[in-house]
């Protein structure tokens, strides 16, 4: 039952927020248009809720000779390959900012276990564990204020399979409240470590 309400509400606040995030998003587009060559958003392929592939949106962060396919936390020296602009980004999390299409699309919620990368299976069977596939994914989530890239594969799963008993209003605010809060601080946030 609250999935359906938990739908209705993300599209309430992603709507009712759009005086914050539009014209910020549209400023953050033409500073990554301004500083590199390449395209304003990247798409990545993840998996969403019952393991159906979706492509998700970031701002992009990182040159175009970077090499594609391969997630940033395998690459050798994964600073190398991101822009100053994208330094920026990624500490902030704004590079997450166009997921608003994604939510508006309905194939990712504002709260929900972080989509996994197209390769990590290790994650999905972990997850499969404590049924937080067949749930949502989300913007942010329980894992994400617990610890985010500094976590290792087992325990983001097991922080996703607590949402997953746990889901409900006042959990998701808490979540979305502390998720606020560690972007201001850049907390949580390990290039060449574990991976979003």
């Amino acid at each position: 039952m609250y999935l359906h309400v938990k739908r209705a509400i993300d599209i309430l606040l992603v709507l009712a927020l759009s005086p914050l995030w539009l014209p910020l998003g549209l400023a953050l587009a033409v500073l990554v248009k301004a500083t590199s060559k390449g395209p304003v958003f990247f798409k990545q392929k993840r998996y969403g809720r019952n393991c159906k592939f979706f492509m998700i949106y970031k701002f992009r962060s990182m040159y175009t000779d970077a090499p594609k396919d391969v997630p940033t936390h395998l690459l050798q020296n994964p600073a190398a390959f991101i822009t100053p602009v994208g330094r920026f980004l990624r500490k902030s999390s704004l590079d997450e900012l166009p997921q608003v299409i994604n939510i508006l699309e309905g194939e990712l919620a504002l709260v929900g276990p972080r989509p996994a990368l197209w390769n990590q299976d290790d994650l999905i069977a972990e997850r499969e564990k404590y049924g937080a596939n067949a749930i949502p994914v989300g913007l942010t989530g329980l894992a994400q204020i617990r610890g985010r890239d500094e976590l290792p594969i087992d325990v983001k799963a097991a922080y996703d399979g607590e949402y997953a008993r746990r889901m409900g209003f006042f959990l998701d605010m808490r979540i979305l409240v502390g998720t606020a809060v560690n972007a201001v601080l850049g907390r949580g946030v390990m290039e060449g470590g574990p991976g979003k």
